[in-house]
């Protein structure tokens, strides 16, 4: 495993340095599906490829910790209104004193553009999702295909505020039973490099109750192409993960 983590730290540094020195043609600042969990109405730039890589530590129960090193989310700009999507991740849950690490099911995607904001309507995409249980470590790999998506909006509140919301359902790849996602965020801009945001999120399975969340973070813009986060979030609910603490670094280069 520690030979993994290094060869993924030694790419992040490869790919850190050709975002850095990416084509710097005028682009608006990267937009991120991190590090909040809702996810960004905006597409990648045409020819582009963004990488979004985090680390997570989330203690669900005094039984159950989960650690993700990393979630990587990749994805490349198709077309002006449509990206396509890989997401991998890499991590260890440790339940009752027992390891079980290694990859988790890996997703492939896309999100389109369907609105543009326009008065009361806001900026809108929609993702989908779908998880191959089989291409997954050997102890991770899941039972069904697992389908997921989401709508996704935006509205501009002020020159450095924003309010953003998903709606969506995804299963889990062991029950036909969906469960119901939503989460609601405010951001804003404390500076042109710094920002930050605060959150509620929530998934509502079909036959269980809901679980329920807020976290918080902050974000730092090192130029255009590149951004470093920071966040934390504890449970509202008390069948909803204790805490969670995590950061990550986003970048785009193009081809």
């Amino acid at each position: 495993m520690k030979t993994s983590i290094l060869r993924a730290i030694s790419m992040l540094l490869l790919l850190f340095a050709l975002a850095h020195n990416a084509n710097s043609q005028k682009l608006d600042p990267i937009a991120t599906n991190r590090p909040d969990q809702t996810e960004s109405p905006f597409i990648v730039p045409q020819q582009y490829f963004q990488f979004e890589i985090g680390f997570i530590h989330e203690k669900v129960n005094q039984n159950e910790i989960n650690q993700t090193y990393p979630n990587c989310l990749a994805k490349y700009g198709l077309t002006k209104k449509t990206e396509l999507r890989l997401i991998l991740d890499l991590g260890n849950t440790r339940s009752f004193g027992k390891n079980n690490s290694g990859l988790n099911p890996v997703t492939i995607g896309f999100k389109t553009n369907l609105l543009e904001e326009k008065g009361i309507i806001p900026t809108t995409s929609f993702i989908g999702h779908l998880t191959i249980p089989t291409l997954a470590s050997q102890d991770k790999k899941a039972i069904y295909y697992v389908p997921s998506f989401r709508f996704n909006m935006q509205h501009t509140l002020s020159d450095r505020s924003t309010l953003s919301y998903n709606l969506g359902s995804e299963w889990d790849g062991f029950s036909p039973e969906p469960t119901f996602i939503y989460t609601l965020a405010t951001g804003f801009s404390i500076t042109e490099s710094f920002g930050s945001y605060v959150e509620l999120y929530g998934f509502a399975p079909q036959k269980q109750s809901a679980r329920h969340s807020w976290d918080a973070g902050f974000t730092y813009l090192i130029n255009n192409n590149v951004q470093l986060d920071i966040h934390a979030g504890t449970a509202i609910t008390k069948n909803a993960p204790d805490y969670f603490i995590g950061c990550g670094i986003s970048f785009r280069f193009k081809k």
